[in-house]
């Protein structure tokens, strides 16, 4: 879920490329800085409990976003993890006998995302490659997840779409198009926001977390790698405020290119920018986790996690999901970001 766009001045704006031959004018990428507050609170703990146990995501840097814990504030000793599958970061709690009935975890970050573009279509297409060849790190990228599978309706639906295809590129761009064109955002009703791709392929509508589970499960079905990502987003019209909830897409991978972003949902919401949103993403974001089924670090004793951008807890080994939450962020200009690094101490 994302907010209304309007065009704005963007905070920070740098050249991020320059086109070639004399008097073209410069690609110009947008990045963004802020600060991001992650806000959650554990809440009724049985007073007989014995061990609580919580994991909260913490975002990473990688090479589209670069990500500076600030403070980490909890009324419990933590200790930062990380998930050897997917290299994401976990802050890990572990309460014995607790005595409060609630336990309050704040995150402040500082972030820079990058707006980044792997290309267009046309583009896109220069890497074309048939048959597909998939790494045999990425292997598990093919395979289903519980609420992703690849066989009977996914794969028929697939196949039909992709019949007169051949290549990476050439599939996902008929399979992006099928979900945009096939699906709706609509988030009445029940069902929708678990991921669940079959409930996506029947119902056809959902949030960024079906649109974007029923392409995985199409490229999958494919033999394409496909992988799930999900963060939260920023309104590109304001510069501070409240972050309801969640936003996600996806990425699939090409041979020689490496992996390539898609999301779908936004370009529903925003049909003008359908082209831009297969190849490339906005930096009104920033990424918390990867993947599907995840097994955290430590091991959780209850089933493989969904999706991870939300605290999980367990109870005396049992999942428990009593959860206040709050996430916002304000915008940093040159003079914020300049203000903080002359307070910090030498190194």
């Amino acid at each position: 879920m994302k907010f209304k766009y309007a065009l704005v001045a963007p905070l920070l704006i740098v050249l991020s490329a320059a086109l070639s031959g004399a008097g073209l004018p410069q690609v110009v990428k947008r990045s963004r800085t802020f600060e991001f507050i992650y806000d959650t609170q554990i809440t009724n703990l049985p007073p007989d409990a014995r061990t609580a146990r919580v994991w909260i995501p913490l975002a990473s840097s990688d090479r589209n976003q670069s990500v500076t814990i600030e403070k980490i504030t909890a009324g419990v000793p933590v200790r930062v993890t990380r998930d050897p599958r997917t290299g994401d970061r976990i802050l890990y709690a572990e309460i014995h006998n607790p005595r409060a009935r609630s336990v309050d975890f704040t995150i402040k970050y500082r972030v820079t995302r990058r707006e980044y573009s792997k290309g267009d279509y046309t583009s896109l297409m220069r890497y074309n490659a048939d048959p597909v060849q998939v790494p045999v790190t990425l292997v598990r990228f093919t395979e289903p997840d519980r609420l992703i599978p690849t066989g009977g309706i996914i794969r028929r639906i697939a196949q039909t779409t992709t019949r007169d295809k051949s290549g990476e590129i050439s599939k996902a761009y008929a399979l992006y198009n099928y979900v945009f064109h096939n699906m709706r955002y609509d988030k009445s009703g029940k069902g929708w926001g678990r991921g669940d791709a079959l409930f996506a392929c029947n119902a056809k509508r959902g949030n960024c977390t079906d649109f974007h589970s029923l392409f995985i499960a199409l490229m999958r079905s494919e033999g394409i790698p496909a992988r799930f990502v999900i963060g939260f987003p920023l309104p590109e019209d304001s510069s501070e405020g409240r972050i309801p909830g969640y936003h996600c897409w996806a990425e699939f991978y090409v041979r020689k290119l490496g992996w390539v972003p898609v999301d779908i949902s936004e370009a529903w919401l925003n049909p003008a920018r359908h082209d831009f949103y297969f190849g490339s993403l906005d930096p009104d974001r920033v990424r918390i986790s990867k993947g599907r089924d995840l097994t955290l670090s430590p091991k959780q004793a209850g089933p493989p996690v969904n999706y991870f951008v939300y605290p999980y807890a367990e109870v005396d080994g049992k999942p428990f999901n009593s959860f206040k939450k709050q996430f916002s962020f304000h915008d940093l200009t040159p003079a914020h970001i300049a203000a903080a690094a002359s307070h910090r101490p030498a190194r």
